[in-house]
C-alpha cells in the first residue's frame, strides 16, 4: 500500500513539474510573439476619402490635400490637422490644378507643393503655403521635367525633389532655395531610376529606398549628405547578401509611406503587386532594419505619412475600389494594444 502511495506522489510531482515547464514555455512563446509599436486610431479625416494625396508638417501641425477620390476625380482641397485637439481644419483650397501624385515639403515655417498628374498632363508647377495668412503663392516651376511619383524632403533651408516618372523613369535631383526662389540641379541618386519610392530624414541626412523601374522593384537604399553633396549606398532592403542580418528583409515595393521619429526611420503599408501593412524601423547607427507591429488598419497603398513629435501618422489610401478617410497614430516603442 505504501508503495502505491509513493508512486502516486511521484506521479503527481512529475505531472506538476511538466505543467510548470509547459506554462513557462507558453509564457516564453507569448513573449516572443509580442511586437513593439502600437497603432491608435484617431479622428477620421473630415474631407472625402482619397488616395495619392500629399502632406507636410509645420511646427506641431500637419497640412494635407490634393489626391484622387473614387470616380476618377482629382482634388485640390486643403486641410490642417492639430494632434493636440485631434481635429481637422478646412483651409483655403490649393490654387493649382487638381492633381494626384504630387510631392510636398516644408522650410522655415512655410509649406511647398508641386509636380503631380492631372489626368492628362504631368505637372511641374510649384506653390508656397503660408499658414500665418492661410494663403498660397506660386513660385518658380520645378527645375526638372514635369513628373509624378517623385520624392521630396527638406534639410535646413532647402527643399529637395527627385526621381519620379515623366514618361520615362527618372533619378535626377533638384534643390530649391526659398531665399533666391531658384532650383538647382544636384548630384543624382545612385543606382537605378525609379518612381513611387519613399524618403525620410534623420539628423540632417536623407534616406531613399523602394520604388519601381520598368517593372523591377528596387532593392537598394541610399543616404544623402547635403554637406558633402554626395550619395552613399547602404545595406539593401532585401536579402541580397550571405550575411544573416538581412534574412528577414523583403520590403521592396511601391506606394508605401515613410516618416522618422526620434532618430529612427519608418516605412509602412504599400508593397509589391498589391496592398500591404508591414512596418519596418531603420536604425542609422547600425544600418539595420527591425520589423514592427503590423499596421492595425486595413492594408492599403497610396496613403500619406508624416510625423509630429514622438508619433508617426498614417492617413487615407486605397485598397482596390475602396478609398479610406481614417487616421492612425504610431507609437514606436509601445507594445501592441489591439483595443486601441
Amino acid at each position: 500500500m505504501k508503495k502505491h502511495i509513493y508512486y502516486m506522489q511521484l506521479g503527481s510531482k512529475i505531472f506538476l513539474f511538466c505543467l510548470i515547464a509547459l506554462l513557462i514555455s507558453c509564457s516564453d512563446d507569448d513573449d516572443d510573439d509580442v511586437t513593439i509599436g502600437n497603432w491608435v486610431e484617431l479622428s477620421d479625416f473630415d474631407g472625402v476619402p482619397r488616395c495619392d494625396a500629399v502632406a507636410f508638417t509645420i511646427g506641431e501641425k500637419a497640412y494635407f490635400g490634393t489626391g484622387y477620390e473614387e470616380g476618377a476625380t482629382r482634388l485640390r482641397d486643403f486641410w490642417s490637422y492639430d494632434p493636440s485637439l485631434n481635429f481637422w481644419y478646412k483651409l483655403d483650397s490649393f490654387p493649382g490644378i487638381s492633381r494626384n501624385g504630387a510631392v510636398g515639403f516644408s522650410i522655415n515655417g512655410k509649406g511647398y507643393i508641386g509636380t503631380g498628374y492631372d489626368g492628362e498632363n504631368k505637372l511641374k508647377d510649384f506653390w508656397e503655403y503660408d499658414p500665418e495668412t492661410n494663403s498660397w503663392t506660386q513660385i518658380a516651376d520645378f527645375g526638372g521635367t514635369a513628373r509624378y511619383g517623385a520624392v521630396a524632403f527638406s534639410i535646413g533651408d532647402y527643399g529637395y525633389v527627385g526621381t519620379g516618372y515623366d514618361g520615362n523613369y527618372l533619378k535626377d535631383f533638384w534643390r530649391y532655395d526659398p531665399s533666391s526662389g531658384e532650383w538647382e540641379q544636384i548630384v543624382s541618386i545612385g543606382g537605378n531610376k525609379r518612381r513611387d519610392a519613399v524618403a525620410f530624414t534623420i539628423n540632417d541626412k536623407a534616406y531613399i529606398c523602394t520604388g519601381i523601374d520598368n517593372g523591377s522593384y528596387e532593392e537598394d537604399f541610399w543616404e544623402y549628405d547635403p554637406t558633402s553633396g554626395l550619395w552613399t549606398q547602404l545595406n539593401d532592403i532585401a536579402n541580397t547578401t550571405d550575411e544573416d542580418f538581412d534574412d528577414e528583409y523583403t520590403f521592396t515595393g511601391v506606394e508605401r509611406v515613410a516618416f522618422s521619429i526620434n532618430g529612427m526611420g519608418y516605412i509602412a503599408t504599400g508593397g509589391t503587386g498589391g496592398v500591404g501593412g508591414e512596418v519596418w524601423e531603420y536604425d542609422p547607427i547600425t544600418d539595420l532594419w527591425t520589423e514592427k507591429t503590423y499596421f492595425e488598419g486595413s492594408s492599403r497603398v497610396e496613403a500619406v505619412g508624416f510625423s509630429i513629435g514622438e508619433r508617426g501618422y498614417l492617413a487615407t489610401g486605397q485598397n482596390g475600389t475602396y478609398y479610406f478617410d481614417d487616421l492612425w497614430a504610431f507609437d514606436p516603442d509601445d507594445e501592441e494594444d489591439e483595443m486601441d
